[in-house]
């Protein structure tokens, strides 16, 4: 599965039209967001999380979104689950992440 951009305006609907969403909350000047990105967008294209929509979305252009998930810094992760926020929170690693999709499962 690719990975979708997303503003504050698609984020209320795609958390709605998909069961299962995590989010990557991302700076430009993040070398860690950076870092991470190729890890990302393997887990997005990974047929075990084929049933996750994985989004990213800019903090600085996202004030609302960022606000919503208690965004402290970057690179910052919220899961969804219909909808509801399920889990949020600061990960640097890969494995963080897996963590994160494995509780969202």
């Amino acid at each position: 599965m690719t990975i979708t951009e997303a503003t504050d305006n698609d984020l209320r609907k795609l958390i709605f039209e998909r069961d299962k969403v995590i989010v990557k909350f991302v700076d430009e000047s993040c070398p860690i967001c950076k870092t991470l990105e190729p890890a990302f967008a393997r887990l997005a294209a990974d047929p075990a999380y084929t049933d996750i929509m994985f989004v990213r979305m800019h903090a600085k252009e996202n004030p609302v979104s960022s606000k919503e998930v208690k965004l402290t810094g970057t690179p910052f992760f919220a899961t969804y689950r219909n909808g509801t926020l399920r889990d949020c929170g600061i990960i640097s690693t890969e494995e963080g992440v897996k963590e994160i999709l494995v509780r969202l499962k």
